[in-house]
C-alpha cells in the first residue's frame, strides 16, 4: 500500500483557511478570496489548489472556485481541532491572554502526534469550546453546536450572554480586553442610533457605546 504523503505547514494552512471561509457558504470559495486571506498573489493561490486537488483534498474548478473534498475537509478540521487545543491549553494552563495565542498555536498546531493531541485533550478536561469561544471538534472532527447569533441581530432590549467572537484577531481582542468585555458577560442591547448605527448596550454594571462593525462580531446566545 502507498503511504500518504505529509502536508507540508503551508498546505495545512491552506486547507485551515479555505475551511474558514467554506463555513457556512454551500458555494465554491473564490480564488481571490483565499489570496485575500493567506495574503498572496491569485496566481500562487491557483498553483497550490491544483496542488491540492491532485492530492484529492480539494475540488478544484478554474474560474469557478474551490471547495474541500471530504479527506480535505477532515485534514482541516483535524488542524483547526489541534489549534483550538492549544490556544486553550497556552489561556488556562500558561496564563497567556486570548490575545496572545493565536500566533503561537498557529506553530504548534503542526505538530504530527496525535498522541500528543489527545493526551492534551484529556489534560485540559475535554474541552468543547477555545477561549474564543470557537468549538473544538473531538477525535471524530465532530463539533458541538451552540444557537448563537451576532448582536447586530439582536432587537431592542433584548438580552444575550456574549459566547464568542467572529474576528479573533488580536487588536479586536485587545479592543474587547480595554473594554473589559469577556466571554459569559451578559450583553443588554438598549438603542441603535440610526445616523450611523451604533449600538448603545448595557455590560457589567455600565452602558457605553459600540460601532455595528464590533457588533456584527460579538456572538450572543439569546438568555
Amino acid at each position: 500500500m502507498k503511504k500518504e504523503s505529509m502536508l507540508s505547514q503551508t498546505e495545512e494552512n491552506y486547507l485551515k483557511e479555505i475551511y474558514a471561509l467554506q463555513e457556512g457558504n454551500q458555494w465554491a470559495v473564490s480564488t481571490n478570496s483565499i489570496a485575500e486571506k493567506m495574503q498572496t498573489k491569485a496566481s500562487s493561490v491557483t498553483d497550490m489548489l491544483q496542488k491540492l486537488s491532485n492530492k484529492g483534498l480539494v475540488d478544484y474548478t478554474k474560474y469557478r472556485g474551490s471547495r474541500l473534498s471530504g479527506k480535505g475537509n477532515d485534514k482541516a478540521i483535524s488542524i483547526v481541532r489541534k489549534h483550538r487545543l492549544w490556544e486553550t491549553f497556552l489561556v488556562e494552563k500558561l496564563n497567556f491572554l486570548w490575545d496572545e495565542v493565536h500566533d503561537i498555536a498557529e506553530q504548534l498546531e503542526h505538530i504530527k502526534s496525535e498522541k500528543l493531541i489527545k493526551k492534551l485533550e484529556a489534560y485540559l478536561g475535554s474541552p468543547k469550546f477555545d477561549p474564543h469561544g470557537h468549538p473544538i471538534p473531538n477525535g471524530n472532527g465532530e463539533i458541538t453546536k451552540v444557537n448563537r447569533v451576532s448582536l447586530a441581530e439582536f432587537r431592542i432590549e433584548e438580552v444575550g450572554i456574549f459566547v464568542g467572537v467572529k474576528d479573533s484577531s488580536d487588536s479586536f481582542l485587545k479592543y474587547l480586553s480595554k473594554n473589559k468585555i469577556a466571554i459569559g458577560d451578559t450583553l443588554k442591547l438598549l438603542y441603535i442610533e440610526p445616523f450611523d448605527n451604533s449600538f448603545l448596550i448595557y455590560t457589567n454594571s455600565r452602558q457605553f457605546v459600540i460601532s455595528e462593525n464590533v457588533a456584527k462580531n460579538l456572538y450572543l446566545k439569546s438568555e
